[in-house]
């Protein structure tokens, strides 16, 4: 039986499970401070910090979700988004526009990656 690794675990909700050597990340929210690029670039920061906490970092990524509360912040997301991500290791990736926690949240950013 393989174990199972939790991290960041709380009553709720843990932030990183790892399993069969996968990364599983929870949903990703900063701010609510900035505009949609900023709480990208944010965000993209804690998951650079949650992937390392795992063993692991954005080279090695499987998937990415990303909601957005607004699809008319797709541009600015993708710019952050795009000088992130290294190149030849991007993820499959969905997007769409999702309502948030509070309406102060642009961004969530869920990924997956290999450890």
């Amino acid at each position: 039986m393989t174990d199972i690794i939790r991290h960041e675990t709380n009553a709720r909700m843990s932030q990183v499970v790892i399993h069969n050597g996968i990364a599983y990340l929870a949903g990703q929210i900063e701010g609510p401070a900035g505009d949609a690029g900023a709480q990208t670039r944010e965000t993209l920061a804690e998951i650079d910090r949650l992937l390392a906490l795992a063993g692991t970092d954005k080279t090695r990524l499987l998937t990415a979700q990303i909601w957005l509360a607004d699809m008319s912040d797709f541009a600015a997301m993708n710019e952050v988004w795009d000088g992130w991500v290294p190149e030849g290791h991007a993820p499959a990736r969905y997007t769409g526009e999702s309502k948030l926690a509070s309406p102060d949240y642009l961004v969530e950013i869920i990924v997956t990656a290999a450890v």
